[in-house]
């Protein structure tokens, strides 16, 4: 898959960890666009003297400068300057009013992203300043919280390798809820979204001037359940996320600390209420469980039908009815070996070599009480949707014991189950399953009466949507041939 980096990667020069620092800041700069209320574009040089847009995000939380994608263009005319003075001088640039036309006014900033001393990229910051009025706190403490983590980017002190990005399950965002706090943990500034997600943990009106570390703790009413990393999230100290619970409500907690060379002098903690997210998450793990246990208890009910058959088999006098309990016996335990298989997992996949590798060896010792039959199995059939295979397993079932019992009669011999899957002209994905023997061969189709090679029929074309066809087997026996679509 391409990356951004993918057209400077070989003029670049990067050394270890300089590309994934790269990818951790584009990553995590939709923060800091939100922050600053400006398109951010990421720069870098080319062999031939310019410049190359490699990334660049809009800001949520105003309009976007550039309505148009403009990566992987050469920078224009008017900007070069600047980047290029940005990346030679390894210093924060900002350029004048020659950028404002009578349409719009636009500050445009230049950051050089260094890492171990030497610059990697430029970060340059957009702002319209064409529907500009007096800024509020809000806006202001926005403004210099980004500029803040950019003059970091100039240090290399950010990103930070141990940050966590992203919007995984529910990761906080700038407009869900922003504090900012001093070296010593105080709350300097709280956003409205943030005092009302602390209000619904548990009755706080002002964040602003208290220690973030005690109002937070003070709210948590079973402290054994406490996260280890909260302490260092909530005072700033660490780059870290957590999450705190109580009264029902669950917030998650993101920190950044603000460092300026070696001095940690405040940090932000992004805060979002996902009470409503964890409950959702709960009820998927409740609905898993309960179609787990579903899976389970019809396996368990199939067993019982199981073993009714083989209790009621043994009191048949009638050969020919005992050997149709016995065989109604094996086909409902097949049945049940999926059910038992999906009843272990999360999925409604089934890994059907797992599932097969039991089943294959059984089928054949069932089928040859009296014989000595060896199986051999090749290739793969992947994970299975469950709706196929409990009809595939069944064909598979039936086929084996035809190979043995009709196959290879009463003589010594090999059963072969080999599978593989193709892609079809039509480019859907197709799965071939052929089941050999080495015994004196069917000469062609076999009969059609038998109750097996009627549910094998009535399966593969009605259930599995495929084909089968019987050929004779080089050096003698028989080729059962199954061809399927894997997705429908």
């Amino acid at each position: 898959m391409a990356t951004f980096t993918d057209p400077i990667r070989d003029q670049a020069g990067f050394r270890p960890g300089d590309e994934e620092w790269l990818h951790l800041l584009v990553g995590d700069w939709q923060m800091v666009a939100d922050l600053a209320f400006a398109d951010l574009v990421l720069w870098h040089p080319l062999e031939e003297g310019t410049y190359v847009a490699l990334a660049h995000v809009r800001p949520s939380t105003s309009h976007t400068v550039f309505h148009s994608d403009f990566v992987g263009e050469r920078i224009r005319r008017d900007l070069r300057p600047l980047v290029e003075e940005t990346w030679i001088s390894g210093q924060m640039q900002r350029a004048g009013e020659e950028h404002w036309t009578q349409e719009s006014a636009m500050r445009i900033e230049a950051f050089p992203m260094v890492r171990d001393g030497r610059t990697l990229a430029v970060v340059t910051s957009h702002q319209d300043l064409s529907t500009s009025r007096v800024a509020s706190r809000l806006e202001q403490t926005y403004k210099q919280c980004a500029t803040d983590l950019l003059r970091m980017g100039t240090q290399g002190l950010w990103p930070d390798f141990a940050t966590p990005t992203g919007s995984r399950r529910g990761a906080p965002r700038v407009g869900d809820g922003l504090i900012r706090l001093d070296a010593e943990g105080i709350v300097q500034y709280a956003s409205p979204n943030g005092v009302s997600a602390y209000r619904r943990l548990g009755g706080v009106d002002s964040l602003e001037g208290r220690s973030l570390a005690e109002v937070t703790t003070g709210l948590l009413r079973d402290r054994r359940l406490i996260d280890e990393s909260l302490a260092l999230v909530v005072t700033g100290k660490m780059p870290w996320r957590t999450e705190v619970e109580s009264r029902g409500v669950s917030l998650s907690l993101r920190a950044i600390p603000l460092r300026d060379g070696k001095t940690r002098y405040g940090a932000l903690v992004l805060c979002r209420d996902v009470t409503e997210l964890r409950r959702r998450e709960m009820e998927l793990v409740s609905k898993d469980a309960t179609i787990r246990e579903i899976h389970h208890r019809v396996k368990n009910n199939l067993q019982t039908v199981a073993a009714l058959l083989r209790m009621q088999s043994r009191r048949m006098v009638s050969e020919d009815g005992k050997q149709g309990l016995e065989q109604a016996m094996r086909r409902v335990a097949t049945i049940a070996l999926v059910h038992e298989t999906l009843s272990q997992g999360l999925s409604q996949n089934v890994d059907f070599d797992e599932l097969i590798d039991r089943q294959f060896r059984l089928a054949a010792e069932v089928a040859s009480p009296g014989q000595v039959v060896r199986t051999e199995r090749s290739g793969s059939f992947g994970d299975m949707p469950s709706e196929l295979a409990t009809p595939l397993s069944l064909v598979i079932n039936e086929l084996v014991s035809n190979a043995v019992e009709h196959g290879l009669g009463e003589r010594n011999g090999t059963v072969s189950l080999d599978a593989s899957r193709l892609r079809g002209s039509d480019g859907t994905e197709r799965l071939r399953v052929v089941v050999s023997d080495d015994g004196r061969g069917l000469g062609g189709e076999p009969r059609q009466d038998g109750l097996g090679l009627q549910i094998v029929k009535t399966l593969v074309t009605s259930e599995l949507a495929g084909t089968i066809e019987w050929e004779p087997r080089e050096h003698g026996g028989t080729n059962v041939v199954l061809d399927l679509p894997v997705q429908r």
